[in-house]
């Protein structure tokens, strides 16, 4: 038991700062998560949800998982399922993982396994599946199952041998110092940590004893997916986050995500609790032929990144993708950075920001300082369309909703026996 919060929460910090994170392993995800062995289950991101209440692009994924696995064979049979509750659903958080997007995750999806080998914990993320119609984005059509299939039976085996040629695996953290000097942020740019993961990967495909044919297949697929390296950054935040949790005090968030219909927040001193308010819609720059109008309200667990201190705290590393989210140029991304550090208690010594005088990207998201400004975190992400089944229409920013932070903070002085807001 810490003295003070400030003590708790430089108690989780250190944690943060301490955790290396390292990728062993590519597995099937019923290998490492036991719950997936149990029935017709699925993961999905966010707070927990119900069928009912998912919107478009995470039911469109249900769909596809169902179709995926067997469980159905058309997309009719796979709906009725789902509606008669014979599915059972596990937000990602809660099983160590996180999924982008609507982040459904089914036991015969192939995972990224990362390892903290200072505090021994593990985390776990799907795999980025390249870009045009995707499951991630609600899409479920033959063409998505098709590059599932190949995922499963070709990337994730040549991935797993390849990351077992190398003694302890890849340290991310040198990875991503390296790229956010190289212009990325980690959840809308990933280019150059995708560039930089290839050339540490394809030597290491070469030396397996996997078929040329698939080898080639594999290293094709990494050199024109740009943010392949989303969701391996995913699963590093996660794996970092779940490190400074397990410090059980103070007021620094660990979790932040969505559900397409609730926001929801976890922090050090209360825990595994949801504090969830409704979600904010993306305001972006939209694919021809898509408007505002499309969009889906804000989903996925890639915040994590946020809740990390990249993403967007770290607009200003990457200026570049202001454009792209429809944010702007480089003195939007230097006031966006600037805003965000006043809701964060310290600053990452790993990743230096050259564009902003070397200072770290922002660490330690504190509830105390959201509410007590009212400055809510700023999110960088894809627009997914609002119907099952279209998949990405666009990208943009959105604002995390205030009230979760509100409730967190009251319950967090609930715990410890004052009043949130001084009354006597």
């Amino acid at each position: 038991m810490f003295k003070t919060v400030n003590e708790a929460n430089a108690a989780v910090i250190e944690r943060l700062k301490a955790a290396r994170p390292h990728w062993v392993d590519v597995k099937t995800a019923r290998d490492v998560i036991p719950e997936l062995r149990e029935g017709r289950t699925l993961l999905h991101a966010g707070p927990p949800i119900t069928w009912e209440r998912m919107t478009g692009p995470m039911q469109g994924a249900v769909l596809g998982a169902a179709k995926l696995e067997g469980w159905a064979a058309t997309d009719e049979e796979a709906e009725k399922l789902a509606a008669a509750g014979e599915i059972r659903f596990i937000p990602c958080h809660d099983v160590n993982a996180v999924g982008p997007m609507g982040g459904i995750t089914s036991a015969s999806m192939p995972v990224i396994v990362m390892e903290n080998k200072v505090h021994g914990n593990f985390s776990y993320c799907n795999l980025n599946e390249g870009i045009g119609k995707v499951m991630r984005f609600g899409a479920y059509d033959e063409e998505v199952l098709a590059r599932h299939r190949w995922m499963i039976s070709t990337l994730g085996p040549v991935l797993s041998a390849a990351l077992r040629t190398m003694e302890g695996g890849i340290d991310v953290t040198t990875l991503v110092a390296q790229a956010i000097t190289m212009g990325d942020e980690f959840h809308q740019r990933n280019i150059a940590a995708s560039a930089l993961l290839l050339r540490t990967l394809a030597t290491a495909i070469i030396k397996t004893d996997c078929p040329k044919g698939a080898c080639e297949e594999v290293t094709d697929f990494l050199a024109r997916t740009d943010q392949f390296f989303l969701n391996v950054m995913m699963a590093y935040c996660k794996n970092v986050m779940d490190a400074g949790a397990a410090v059980g005090e103070g007021t620094i968030v660990t979790a932040r995500p969505r559900t397409g219909r609730d926001f929801g927040i976890r922090v050090a001193g209360t825990g595994k609790q949801w504090f969830t308010a409704p979600v904010n819609t993306p305001v972006g720059l939209f694919f021809t032929g898509y408007t505002q109008d499309d969009a889906n309200p804000d989903i996925g667990d890639s915040a994590i990144t946020e809740t990390y201190g990249v993403g967007g705290a770290s607009m200003v590393a990457a200026p570049g993708v202001t454009r792209f989210v429809g944010a702007g140029g480089f003195q939007d991304a230097l006031r966006i950075s600037d805003e965000m550090q006043e809701i964060y208690a310290d600053s990452n010594p790993m990743l230096l920001i050259p564009g902003w005088d070397f200072q770290g990207s922002p660490m330690g998201l504190d509830i105390r300082r959201v509410v007590e400004t009212g400055i809510t975190p700023l999110i960088n992400t894809g627009i997914a369309h609002k119907k099952a089944g279209i998949g990405q229409v666009g990208a943009g920013t959105v604002r995390a909703p205030l009230d979760c932070f509100v409730k967190a903070f009251e319950a967090a002085a609930e715990k410890l026996g004052i009043d949130a807001w001084g009354n006597q």
